[in-house]
């Protein structure tokens, strides 16, 4: 909360002047009743239809003036928790896209879309009810009490005397709720979780006819979350009933002691009337508290799984440039790199090469192996447990995120395409003018672009799934190349490519992007084998290196895997 805190505060002038016209509007609910009293007991009986007129439109003037001052307070209150939610949703969603990937895989994708949608709206709902009845409320109950002690001081020790028992119901509910509302998030996460996962797959699901079989599964997962959900409620629904039952046993004692006290001639009907409005008042004033306790301890539990996120150290600090920089003949350069993910097991284990400007790496290996661990090192989402990985001598730690991705062009194993144009694909943002992007279409061998009828500007669908597979890599290895990259990166890109648009895509990478540091990872030997330095990965180390022909003879798991594409190819 006190995260939070910081965020509501630079609102502190105007929730301080919404408090006051709050506070001026419930004052206004609360001298009705009384003026009432007043008319029935010393008004009514002088038989003054002046005064009756007068005090009435008093009345009138101050339940207008409550109206006035609840609606220009109330919309002061929903602009505030408007505007904090707004700033707290931007920069959680920052606060996501810098965490390091390491914590994105702590916290889990589910659970960071979740904190960032429904916990913020529970956020948006606690700050914006607190506004509006968080103030009206309190002033009402407390009010009321303090104004009934002028009427009628024995019927208010009925009240007051109820007060620490409901008090205490409230505090035991409130503490429980936070936690079981904390648990309803955490359900919420993987339910979350599933559907993405569902939507991701779902041509997979229906293409092997388990369509009835995750529905069963989600059915389990949305049974778990309503079942906590349940839980949570059917304590929160508690203080309703109980408070009804309590206030309503006050309000019974109110009435017969009221009635007794007429009656008796000790009190006048005009009080007892107000004292019963003012019991109204309160006992929904209380009521209200009771839904406030509901919203905070949902909007508390929220504004934590919040906050988790939002103080999540820094990890991937930029060290000193001048201190883990030397003079170096390579360009790219990884030395004695080992990495776990799970600081168990060594996803990589002394990993060593050297490229200079210009040159290209091939890797291969079985799955597994880590071969797109070493990108992820390369581009920084993950810091090495040992070991150095520099470019142009500097240590990639001491270069500033901002200038160290500007050096890549990317294609990820599992990469993605908008739903937006060809072009905005290609460009992603970067302002890049038509030479340049027809220029990486040619060189990625997308000339299929250019056969639609719109061509650049044709639309593509959700993940591009109006493409091809084939058709779908070159736009991305077109991305890639768009904006002329310092190294170009590319992790099982050309997977979906015959064999010829294959060869025609890294004759055009030889010739245009000459000047390009390249590292390629690729299942297929014949989208390696011209590159200056190759590798050999197997359970996250390094087994062979040298070209291709000094592979073959040196490596036998290379020498394997070669033998069997090429009788594949030949029988093929």
């Amino acid at each position: 909360m006190k995260t939070l805190m910081s965020y509501i505060k630079p609102y502190s002038f105007t929730i301080g002047i919404e408090f006051v016209i709050k506070f001026l509007g419930t004052i206004m609910d609360l001298f009705l009743p009384w003026l009432l009293s007043y008319m029935i007991d010393d008004v009514v009986p002088q038989n003054n239809l002046g005064a009756v007129y007068f005090y009435g439109s008093l009345m009138v003037l101050c339940a207008i003036a409550a109206l006035v001052f609840n609606i220009v307070a109330n919309r002061m209150a929903i602009k505030t928790a408007r505007n904090v939610t707004e700033r707290l949703r931007y920069d959680l969603f920052a606060k996501i896209s810098f965490l390091s990937s390491r914590q994105t895989d702590t916290f889990t994708t589910p659970s960071l879309i979740s904190r960032l949608t429904s916990d913020t709206y529970n956020v948006h709902q606690m700050v914006d009810r607190m506004q509006r009845l968080g103030v009206r409320a309190p002033i009402l109950l407390i009010g009321g009490i303090i104004v009934t002690l002028t009427l009628e001081p024995v019927l208010t020790l009925i009240l007051i005397g109820i007060l620490p028992l409901l008090a205490a119901i409230v505090l035991f509910v409130s503490r429980k709720g936070v936690k079981l509302y904390s648990k309803t998030q955490a359900a919420v996460d993987g339910m979350v979780r599933k559907v993405q996962e569902n939507m991701t797959g779902m041509r997979v699901i229906k293409a092997l006819s388990k369509t009835e079989y995750e529905k069963q599964r989600f059915d389990e997962i949305n049974t778990e979350v309503i079942e906590r959900d349940q839980k949570a409620g059917m304590l929160m629904a508690l203080t309703n009933p109980v408070m009804n039952l309590m206030l309503n046993i006050a309000l019974t004692l109110v009435v017969v002691v009221g009635a007794y006290r007429v009656n008796a001639g000790i009190s006048l009907p005009g009080k007892i009337v107000a004292f019963l409005s003012y019991v109204t008042i309160i006992l929904n004033a209380l009521l209200t508290v009771t839904r406030l306790f509901v919203l905070y301890s949902k909007g508390g539990a929220s504004a934590r799984r919040i906050e988790e996120i939002l103080t999540a150290p820094d990890e991937m600090q930029i060290l000193d440039t001048e201190e883990y920089s030397e003079q170096s003949p390579y360009h790219v350069e990884f030395r004695n790199v080992s990495f776990s993910y799970n600081k168990v097991r060594d996803n990589l284990s002394g990993i060593s090469f050297a490229l200079k400007r210009g040159e290209t790496l091939g890797i291969i290996g079985a799955t597994g192996s880590g071969k797109s661990t070493i990108l992820n090192l390369l581009l920084r989402f993950y810091d090495p447990d040992m070991g150095r990985i520099l470019i142009d001598g500097t240590d990639i730690r001491a270069i500033p995120f901002e200038t160290l991705r500007t050096k890549f062009g990317v294609v990820f194993q599992n990469d993605f395409l908008f739903a937006d144009t060809v072009r905005e694909n290609i460009d992603f943002g970067r302002g890049l003018n038509d030479a340049q992007i027809a220029s990486a279409a040619d060189a990625a061998q997308a000339g299929f672009i250019q056969t639609k009828e719109d061509g650049f500007l044709h639309q593509l669908a959700i993940k591009g799934s109006n493409l091809s597979g084939g058709q779908q890599q070159r736009v991305l290895i077109a991305r890639a190349l768009a904006a002329d990259p310092e190294i170009l990166l590319l992790d099982d890109a050309s997977s979906a490519l015959d064999y010829m648009t294959d060869a025609a895509m890294r004759k055009a990478l030889h010739h245009d992007y000459s000047h390009t540091t390249s590292i390629i990872i690729a299942q297929r030997i014949s989208s390696i084998m011209n590159a200056d330095h190759i590798v050999m990965i197997e359970d996250g180390a390094i087994i062979g290196s040298g070209s291709h022909d000094e592979l073959l003879q040196s490596c036998e798991s290379y020498r394997e895997i070669f033998e069997t594409q090429m009788e594949e190819v030949c029988c093929g």
